[in-house]
């Protein structure tokens, strides 16, 4: 299974934003858009960063409120993981392991295309599962 097969079934939405918007409007898209990380877009439309919640909980713990004025580029998270579209569920499910990541924007020649997140592939995974056991049923039924 690819990568582009959960961008089929999910779509190609990604919600951005730029690196001298305020800490306040992320957490503002974040709770519009309910998502747990925003792509940080420069005007080209290349990936500059990523944000998380976590990134501000760790931030506002360490700087106090004052983080929440501060641009999103002081808190983002760069360079950034990406992946390919042809790349496997595997492939990214090691990605994700290994770097302690949840969310991986996917790119083509330096350009999002979309995001997705471990409840992706997760979803996708148990889909999955859930067709080869009504498979092996179905299969033991006749």
């Amino acid at each position: 299974m690819r990568i582009t097969d959960v961008l089929r079934r999910k779509g190609d939405l990604v919600v951005t934003i730029t690196a001298n918007e305020p800490v306040k409007a992320l957490l503002d898209a974040l709770a519009e858009h309910r998502v747990g990380a925003l792509v940080v877009a420069g005007a080209d439309g290349a990936v500059e960063g990523i944000v998380s919640e976590r990134d501000v909980v760790r931030h506002l713990q360490a700087r106090g409120p004052a983080v929440l004025d501060q641009p999103v580029g002081a808190i983002m998270t760069s360079p950034v993981h990406t992946a390919l579209p042809e790349a496997t569920l595997e492939d990214l499910m090691v990605l994700m392991t290994e770097r302690r990541i949840r969310h991986v924007p996917v790119v083509v020649d330096e350009k999002l295309i979309g995001i997705v997140s471990i409840g992706d592939v997760v979803k996708h995974r148990m889909e999955e599962l859930q067709s080869e056991r009504d498979q092996l049923t179905a299969y033991i039924q006749q």
